[in-house]
């Protein structure tokens, strides 16, 4: 009997975004799959029922490490990595903390594969960063990225070759959505609550229009600019206009009356949320950052893009769809066609295929 191929999953900080969706959703498939041993190393020992139970769930013995920061919880994968992972023959995989990663694996011998979740623009401020990335991520075996703007900026600024595998996407068949004769315009974002994300746009755009038409905005996710977000609230007597809802397991739920989608991220790979608001029939504005929106909106053709940071182009926006809604929809039509090319089946394939190349 042939013994089975071993991977090792490595993600110390599981949260709530698009890059541990994806986690859960390539592990589940190389699970199912009879060939492979796969293991998942994390520090989030609370995350262990969302995984497949054919998985071999590794983590601290406690929950202590799972609210800690992502590199104190890296440093605790690190140690269990060194003194429990004894194959002599495993692929590591890595989805979070890359550059650690890949100097264990070079250092104990290990073949690994990175996924690269940030587009380099978001993250190489200089010219120091430039050299200790480039050195470091050109010693991983295999690049895994999410979008074709992504493959080129990592090509162009690091000279990194990488390969394409789209976000694994489930399209669901639903009702195609009507435009109620509603006198509010209904907005919602998505999203932690952080700088890279920079939900502040989306608020400062609101506060330039919020006397034209009525408003209604939700903000669904939680992180360190809560108090900040709130405050703008508060101090722009935005309170009756937006409501901060905090995380929740089934946000799309709380969404259902809601007719146009905000993303307003500095940077981005590809974001998973902006293929599930298309799916959702919501009318898409989008900072055009790197990488993902362009790609996904087919351009300005499935949905509004707009400078990063620019709130008056994005109040604008907001503006012409409250008085052209039912035009600006056609525009999610047309970016639902393209939700093709993310065909779950096939890119998991991809990530199936890239594996076995490695582990051969």
């Amino acid at each position: 009997m042939l013994s089975k191929k071993k991977i090792l999953f490595f993600a110390p900080s599981i949260e709530e975004g698009g890059v541990e969706k994806n986690l859960f959703i390539v592990s589940d498939f190389i699970a199912n799959d009879k060939n492979y041993k796969v293991y998942v190393l994390t520090a989030n020992k609370n995350k262990k029922k969302k995984f497949n139970k054919k998985i071999n769930f590794i983590s601290p013995t406690s929950n202590y490490w799972s609210n800690k920061p992502r590199i104190f919880k890296t440093l605790i994968c690190l140690k269990i990595l060194f003194f429990k992972i004894k194959f002599n023959k495993i692929l590591i995989f890595s989805f979070q903390s890359n550059l650690f990663a890949i100097l264990f694996a070079k250092i104990f011998k290990f073949k690994i594969i990175i996924r690269s979740n940030t587009d380099p623009t978001g993250y190489i401020s200089n010219f120091l960063k430039k050299i200790l990335f480039k050195l470091i991520l050109s010693k991983a075996d295999a690049v895994v990225v999410n979008s074709n703007e992504f493959k080129n900026n990592l090509k162009k600024i690091l000279n990194i070759k990488s390969e394409l595998i789209y976000n694994p996407f489930q399209i669901k068949k639903l009702k195609k959505k009507i435009i109620s004769k509603n006198k509010s315009l209904n907005i919602v974002n998505i999203g932690r609550l952080t700088d890279q994300k920079n939900q502040i746009t989306l608020l400062k755009a609101i506060n330039l229009i919020k006397n034209k038409f009525s408003i209604r905005c939700i903000i669904i996710g939680k992180g360190k600019n809560f108090l900040n977000l709130k405050n703008y609230i508060k101090n722009n007597n935005l309170e009756k206009n937006v409501e901060l809802l905090g995380y929740k397991e089934h946000p799309w739920e709380c969404a259902k009356q809601f007719d146009v989608f905000v993303l307003t991220s500095k940077y981005e790979g590809l974001p998973n949320v902006l293929l599930e608001a298309i799916n959702e029939n919501k009318i898409i504005a989008s900072t055009d950052c790197a990488s993902g929106p362009k790609e996904i909106l087919s351009n300005h053709k499935g949905g509004f893009l707009f400078p990063v940071n620019d709130y008056v182009k994005l109040a604008n926006i907001l503006n012409y769809i409250y008085y052209n809604k039912n035009k600006a929809l056609k525009k999610n039509r047309f970016a639902k066609k393209n939700l093709l090319k993310f065909n779950y089946k096939t890119n998991l394939e991809k990530y199936k295929n890239i594996i076995n190349k490695y582990l051969n």
